[in-house]
């Protein structure tokens, strides 16, 4: 499968809805799920990092994944987080995620520990050969260099359902150049981190972005800017986004703060619960969220009065 026919564009990562009790809000999910087919985005992702996966019970993960798929119905498709450092165990999880109904599967490469490549290259085989659908193998490693070139051919001549590769780290265009050599162009390479580096790498050839779900419609308008060669159009929108993503991504408990928060204040969650352990927050950081947040709203007023 080529993905230049499939995802180009936005993925937000939809965030865990917890109730003030820190129970599963499916009811909000679907709203959260509704705003991502609203804002033009061509897949959601759940539940990642970004969705407090790592604070989610065996039985609330597919739970979440099988609200996705229902209610998105085929109006966006539903990208299926399916990580675990084992790779027995994550390709498991990879193939029920396929049962329930998901478009994509995506992987992080486990990082927990030092492996070295060739060790990350037998897991990440063993979890994409484990499915039919095409997977998105995600790589974070702020310990050392990210996977490259060499992995993403090795890969995807062993498993030809690796479609896409999430990267994580500033100054990568050259990188993003030689894996699209490298691999004829047959994997997308997408950009994580909060969107911070899109503005330098759609140029690069990138073929997309995966943030908080709070701004993505502001980022899909700026992609199709960037795409559409409207660079100074982009640049703006982004000057209001960028303080709140650069504050958000100190801490992945602190994003978890700024976007549930945003997404409160945007009508779009009824309550911004963390689950716990979580970070607390005192006085001078809830206000600096509320100023950085009021910014990204300007923003997206100015956006709907644009339309």
């Amino acid at each position: 499968m080529q993905p230049s026919s499939e995802i180009r564009g936005i993925i937000p990562v939809v965030p865990t809805p917890f109730d003030r009790d820190e129970e599963l809000d499916l009811t909000s999910l679907r709203g959260l799920i509704d705003f991502a087919v609203q804002s033009g985005c061509p897949a959601a992702c759940l539940p990642a990092y970004g969705s407090e996966f790592y604070k989610l019970s065996e039985a609330e993960r597919p739970a979440l994944i099988e609200t996705a798929v229902r209610h998105a119905a085929g109006r966006i498709r539903i990208v299926a987080q399916s990580n675990h450092p084992s790779s027995k165990i994550a390709a498991d999880i990879a193939r029920r995620n396929e049962c329930l109904g998901a478009d994509v599967i995506s992987i992080a490469l486990p990082r927990q520990f030092s492996l070295g490549e060739e060790d990350q290259l037998r897991y990440a085989i063993r979890v994409v050969r484990a499915v039919t659908l095409p997977v998105l193998v995600q790589d974070f490693n702020p310990g050392g260099p990210s996977v490259g070139a060499a992995f993403s051919k090795r890969l995807k001549d062993a498993a030809p359902n690796f479609c896409y590769l999430k990267l994580e780290e500033p100054l990568m265009g050259l990188k993003v150049t030689q894996i699209r050599e490298a691999t004829a162009d047959s994997v997308a390479v997408l950009e994580g981190w909060g969107g911070m580096h899109l503005l330098e790498l759609v140029p690069a050839g990138i073929r997309g972005a995966i943030p908080g779900l709070a701004m993505c419609d502001l980022f899909q308008q700026l992609y199709l800017n960037l795409t559409c060669g409207e660079p100074a159009a982009a640049e703006h929108l982004f000057r209001h986004m960028l303080p709140q993503i650069v504050y958000s991504l100190q801490n992945m408990e602190l994003f978890h703060h700024c976007e549930k928060r945003l997404l409160v204040a945007r009508g779009l969650l009824r309550d911004a619960v963390v689950r716990d352990a979580g970070l607390s927050l005192d006085s001078s950081a809830d206000a600096y969220i509320n100023l950085l947040n009021r910014q990204v709203l300007d923003a997206a007023s100015e956006f709907k009065a644009s339309k």
